[in-house]
């Protein structure tokens, strides 16, 4: 029996079982008038405004300040919890004082917001009209009164975009990850009828050594409630993950991995993941946070690029980076949504998105689908920092290894120095000694010769000629034209 038809059979099982002890949740749509011309238009998919080249705008998702206090702290590299923004006043209530601080510029190197959509026209004003007539929406979980039109429609939206016949919001891209894994466990205690699952009856879960840390914690969840088993193989390392798979007499498999790795940048297997898929029948999530609207040719992430979207059993991604929003999603079949919304705790025991928040995404989406050039621009940059510094980079996810913690802080305190907000990434977030610098490259930003000399012990910055010898130089990409005019 194929993977798809298996799980097809245990996941109809599980709700069947969930509806007998009336346990399956469902989602009731509150309605909210659409009044405007504007909104009515851009509920129905038109209206929304695009651009076919950078405007002004563009650069304020790449220019930033922070308060002299802040920057002084940063170099020094002493502790704070950003309370240097918070002024008492005479009334002994403390409020914010940014207006009357000294201030520094500084060009964003270290955000996800691939397509700048976050400044984009079109989803400031879905989110400030859609303030405006409703607030926030509805405030409460999604299975009581927080689900509205606007969210089913994000739904509808992201669906479509992932090939996928339906699609469940959660509040963070963290919370849907945490909600398929522990949904995922959930089905061996539903099928084991009340009593704890056998080792054979339980869920085998095959993890990639470098998955996110949500997808991490949610395994940990399952695997405390005693319901899976886990496995990790090597990062995409697919002879031992052929291996483990093959050596594993448990029927129910899943393998999950991220499409995107953040911390490295280069891509997973994923043709060679899903040609052991048909060779061993397991499930396949892939979490396409840093994919979404990045990769494919309308956006579809990273399955589409490869054109293997159908073996894809369920895709999880953001709203918070390349669509410039907030919020997470899990895209499946309409029985596994039944399920997720039934047993994926952190979508259950969580507020729905604000539903600016939604109409924002919407029609960051569909931005992001009609403006083409936004994505291409992307590769782009990534192949001229390619040919410039000759590093092999695949992606635009560009980590430079650095090693040591004190040696990523002075190189971060370095660029800091010269205007580049790029932020040292340590542990946990990564390994001992594989501390670095992470830059995502974005659609508005051109390579200028801005390095640092891996000579030096202190990382003194650099301005070289884009010509030199790159062997000892790493070079970073760098900011958008609006801020080198």
């Amino acid at each position: 029996m194929s993977s798809s038809c298996s799980w097809d059979k245990w996941v109809e099982k599980a709700v069947l079982r969930l509806d007998s002890l009336n346990l399956l949740r469902s989602l009731r749509p509150i309605s909210l008038s659409t009044n405007s011309t504007q909104q009515q238009q851009q509920y129905n998919g038109g209206g929304i405004e695009t651009f076919h080249e950078l405007q002004s705008w563009d650069r304020s998702s790449v220019e930033i300040q922070i308060t002299e206090s802040t920057f002084q702290k940063w170099i020094h590299n002493v502790p704070s919890s950003g309370d240097e923004l918070m002024c008492p006043d005479d009334d002994r209530e403390v409020k914010l004082d940014v207006d009357t601080l000294p201030l520094r510029k500084l060009i964003l190197f270290s955000g996800n917001d691939y397509l700048g959509l976050s400044c984009h026209p079109t989803v400031r004003k879905a989110a400030a009209e859609t303030a405006q007539q409703h607030g926030m929406g509805p405030r409460g979980s999604a299975l009581i009164c927080g689900y509205t039109n606007y969210h089913r429609l994000l739904e509808s939206c992201l669906a479509n975009l992932k090939k996928k016949e339906d699609c469940l919001l959660c509040p963070t891209g963290f919370a849907a990850n945490m909600a398929v894994m522990v949904t995922l466990g959930s089905i061996s205690s539903v099928l084991a009828a009340g009593k704890k699952p056998l080792k054979d009856e339980k869920v085998a879960i095959f993890s990639d050594a470098l998955n996110h840390a949500s997808i991490i914690d949610g395994i940990r969840l399952a695997e405390r409630q005693r319901e899976v088993e886990v496995f990790v193989y090597r990062h995409c390392d697919m002879v031992h993950l052929n291996a483990l798979l093959s050596n594993c007499t448990m029927e129910k498999k899943v393998v999950v991995s991220d499409s995107l790795f953040s911390m490295d940048g280069d891509f997973a297997p994923i043709l060679k993941l899903a040609e052991l898929r048909k060779k061993h029948g397991f499930l396949l999530v892939i979490d396409d946070a840093h994919g979404t609207l990045v990769c494919g040719e309308n956006g579809g992430g990273v399955a589409e690029e490869f054109n293997c979207e159908s073996d894809i059993d369920i895709c999880i991604g953001t709203l918070s980076k390349a669509a410039g929003c907030h919020g997470g999603f899990i895209t499946c079949s309409k029985m596994w949504k039944q399920l997720l919304q039934s047993r994926g705790r952190s979508f259950i025991f969580s507020t729905s998105l604000p539903i600016p928040t939604a109409a924002a995404a919407y029609a960051a989406v569909m931005v992001a689908r009609n403006e083409k050039w936004r994505r291409k621009a992307i590769w782009s940059r990534v192949e001229e920092f390619r040919v410039l510094t000759q590093i092999p980079i695949t992606s635009p996810i560009i980590s430079l290894v650095v090693g040591d913690e004190e040696k990523a802080l002075s190189a971060s305190r370095h660029l800091l120095e010269s205007g580049f907000h790029v932020t040292a990434i340590r542990p946990p977030t990564v390994p001992s000694n594989s501390c670095r610098l992470r830059k995502p490259s974005t659609y508005s930003y051109h390579l200028v010769s801005c390095v640092l000399s891996m000579r030096e012990p202190t990382y003194k910055l650099k301005f070289a000629n884009p010509a030199a010898s790159t062997s000892q130089l790493i070079l970073l990409p760098s900011f958008s034209p609006w801020v080198c005019s």
